[in-house]
């Protein structure tokens, strides 16, 4: 028998459909869902089987291995790869119920053999996956179920790209038969209805990172809890984990969780994260390690060894004080968790 893990994700069920469906009812565009890096950490297979129950049609993944662990997938769901195909990819992609979105003139000259239909992406200023707008006719033939394109700088909406990526992509769309267009991710779609053609992608807006189409903050998804190992007075000027980053200014109760940066706890969280006790703001006390954090509860409510300590997880509150960003935050979250949906 093998022991359970000594730290939980709590998983929000209903914050994550009613973050989804802020971006389903925000405009007349159908909203997707990018469950890519196993649901943004959060487990893709848990969250597609959660928005399909609420109307959600399109998922999206990175990569073809990512495919077998979310089937079978439900009736009138549909799973399309970003990332194309290449001839490695064939023999699965032939396989899989999922669609490849093609992003080169090889990819598109290696899936016309299959006479299947395709999604398509188009470059449109970020320089990054896509077939240039002047490469677009080699898929010429196909039934092209959609056509899409990724936006650069939505974190900046004034930036004078967006809109010239809105103007290149109705441009092609225009131009280039396909059954839905989509540009728009997450922030994307708070850019305003132009720039939301039929379908809409989001990814770190469902599961608590940035902003929702009306500019209110998503809504957080998970939260963690690790089990105390270990409590310490420490006192008055003694330090605590490697390198005595925190110094105690008073006689201090120290907890140290189950919970690292192996766990995806990021190390830029030292001194700087917290946790909660009964209400009560518990500061991060030193250094992040591999496999442990303290904290500091000394006016916490009396609590014990083995009990679980609440850690709030905020993406966006989490990363403007750890240097990285809410996406990193929430991908690096690891295999050792419990994930607990409720």
């Amino acid at each position: 028998m093998i022991p359970p893990p000594q730290a939980r994700l709590l998983l929000d069920g209903d914050a994550l459909v009613a973050n989804w469906r802020d971006f389903a009812t925000c405009g007349r565009a159908e909203a997707g869902a990018a469950i890519k890096a196993d649901g943004y950490g959060l487990g893709a297979r848990a969250v597609l089987l959660r928005l399909a129950a609420a109307g959600c049609r399109r998922f999206y993944v990175a990569h073809w291995h990512e495919v077998p662990p979310l089937l079978p997938l439900p009736d009138g769901v549909m799973l399309s790869v970003l990332h194309g195909v290449t001839p490695q990819d064939m023999p699965a992609a032939l396989d899989l119920p999922a669609e490849p979105v093609l992003a080169t003139a090889a990819q598109v000259a290696l899936w016309r053999q299959t006479g299947r239909a395709v999604e398509l992406m188009v470059d449109t200023g970020m320089n990054r996956l896509g077939l240039a707008p002047a490469e677009v006719a080699v898929a010429d033939g196909l039934e092209i179920t959609v056509l899409h394109s990724h936006l650069a700088c939505t974190e900046n909406p004034v930036h004078p790209l967006n809109e010239a990526q809105r103007a290149a992509f109705a441009d092609l769309a225009a131009r280039v038969p396909a059954g839905l267009y989509a540009l728009a991710n997450s922030a994307g779609a708070a850019l305003g209805p132009s720039f939301h053609f039929d379908l809409i992608r989001p990814g770190v807006g469902l599961y608590g990172g940035g902003l929702l189409p009306d500019g209110r903050p998503s809504r957080p998804v998970a939260r963690l809890a690790a089990r105390i190992l270990q409590l310490r007075d420490v006192p008055a000027g003694g330090s605590v984990g490697y390198g005595a980053s925190f110094v105690a200014s008073r006689a201090s109760r120290i907890a140290t969780v189950a919970l690292g940066y192996a766990d995806g706890y990021a190390r830029g969280l030292s001194d700087t994260g917290w946790a909660l006790a009964g209400g009560v703001r518990c500061q991060a006390a030193g250094r992040v390690s591999m496999d442990l954090a303290a904290f500091d509860v000394t006016d916490a409510p009396a609590m014990a060894e083995g009990d679980w300590l609440d850690i709030p997880f905020d993406p966006e509150a989490m990363a403007a004080v750890s240097g990285r960003t809410s996406y990193e935050l929430l991908v690096a979250l690891g295999q050792r968790f419990e994930r607990v949906w409720q």
